[in-house]
């Protein structure tokens, strides 16, 4: 009765067109009405008490360096520095879009971001050149969704957060996946883009090359310092996102040149504005999880998948596969907050290693930000390439079934999650 009442509260608050965050506050007083406790203070406590953690200090820094590197320049440099290396190459301009949003991915950790800026370089080129404008908009929306998977990820802190697991763990361990990610998206550019007759741009010669690689040197190397410092030790996640706002506002100002005085105001406004909406829904969510765990909802998940415990990747595949369905309704975060809480016990009951499971279930949420309907990252893509939504959606469907298929593939083989956190640990 209690996982009826939980699902139904939240899915029925969300559809008279609540937020998600007043929708799991909702949730979170018909769990307390139907357990026989409601207590408005004790609901007031956990909803600060949600917010109250050190570690999700990360979140506003993070947003705030993604916002100071994309106005002092670092992204419109690493697409140059693309460009010259693969932009001579049939269908050059694709190849461009996934190097530089794996590289941009190391920098900003936001899929909306990454995407807007990668589509307002590429798409006006891209559509100048010939190419299936639909198609590119698709590809560069699949490519934006590498952003929350590797570190800095704003998503591998929540879930760290809710999960109680190591967030240093976790950004190491999601270094190899967004790379295999990245390959699967050019391997399906190269074939699905393979007949198509399109300009292809000059060869850039080499000396040219590496002036512009030299240019976006500053870019190519916080991430080495990121992660680098993470992995001795250095910092902590939380420290590295300080770092990260620290390095990204000197480049800009005194190396690069193209940040001013006067755009931080409105850099760090914008960043602030993004950080209300992500911890309220946090504190929210932590409301509901302190439900959750009090009314045995876990218990009951359990459960209902005893059959699959002793199969640990048969549970992986079935809850991977839930993650795929309720992605497709629920947005990056809200998935993270209210799910992880509900799995993590089974995680454990099952023997999964945790950051195993961390990986590929942020990984899960992210491709969740291009499917259909909710789609944000698609939202974002559309409006920004002026591409109807109808024709991104067809245009993303062979990168995000390669993306989910790479999923599964993790799912059958942990080896290629663990061997690569355990070498770079």
């Amino acid at each position: 009765m209690t996982l009826w009442v939980f699902s139904g509260s939240l899915l029925g608050a969300m559809a008279l067109g609540m937020p998600i965050a007043f929708a799991l506050l909702v949730c979170g007083v018909a769990l307390m009405v139907q357990m026989g406790n409601f207590d408005a203070q004790i609901l007031a406590q956990n909803l600060i008490s949600g917010a109250d953690n050190f570690a999700l200090l990360a979140v506003p820094f993070f947003l705030l360096a993604g916002e100071l590197m994309n106005a002092g320049g670092m992204s419109r440099r690493i697409v140059e520095a693309a460009m010259a290396w693969v932009g001579h190459l049939r269908g050059g301009l694709g190849y461009v879009a996934v190097l530089a949003a794996i590289l941009m991915a190391a920098l900003s950790g936001s899929a909306i971001a990454d995407t807007a800026a990668l589509a307002a370089l590429l798409i006006p080129m891209m559509r100048r050149a010939g190419y299936n404008v639909a198609r590119s908009t698709g590809l560069i929306a699949a490519g934006g969704i590498i952003a929350p998977i590797l570190p800095p990820s704003i998503g591998l802190v929540l879930f760290g957060v809710a999960g109680g697991v190591s967030i240093t763990k976790l950004f190491i361990g999601s270094v190899a996946p967004g790379i295999y990610l990245g390959l699967g998206l050019a391997l399906t550019w190269w074939w699905v883009a393979r007949r198509d007759k399109v300009a292809v741009l000059p060869r850039v010669p080499l000396r040219r090359r590496l002036q512009l690689t030299v240019h976006a040197f500053w870019a190519f190397v916080l991430p080495v310092i990121i992660v680098g410092g993470l992995k001795f030790g250095v910092f902590t996640p939380t420290e590295a996102a300080v770092v990260a706002v620290a390095y990204a506002l000197l480049i800009g100002l005194f190396v690069h040149r193209e940040l001013h005085w006067r755009q931080i105001y409105g850099l760090m406004l914008s960043a602030a504005l993004t950080t209300a909406v992500v911890m309220f829904m946090v504190a929210a969510a932590m409301v509901s999880a302190w439900l959750i765990a009090l009314a045995d909802i876990p218990g009951q998940v359990t459960a209902l998948m005893e059959p699959f415990v002793d199969s640990p990747r048969l549970l992986m595949a079935v809850m991977m596969l839930l993650v795929v369905i309720v992605g497709t309704a629920l947005d990056f975060a809200p998935t993270i907050l209210i799910l992880t809480p509900v799995l993590m016990p089974l995680v454990k009951q099952a023997g999964i290693d945790p950051v195993y499971f961390g990986v590929l279930f942020v990984i899960n949420n992210a491709i969740g930000l291009i499917t259909p309907p909710v789609g944000t990252v698609l939202n974002v893509a559309s409006g920004v390439a002026r591409v109807p939504m109808g024709d991104v959606i067809r245009g993303v469907m062979p990168f995000m079934l390669v993306q989910i298929a790479v999923l599964f593939l993790l799912v059958l083989f942990p080896q290629l999650v663990m061997v690569p956190l355990a070498l770079l640990r």
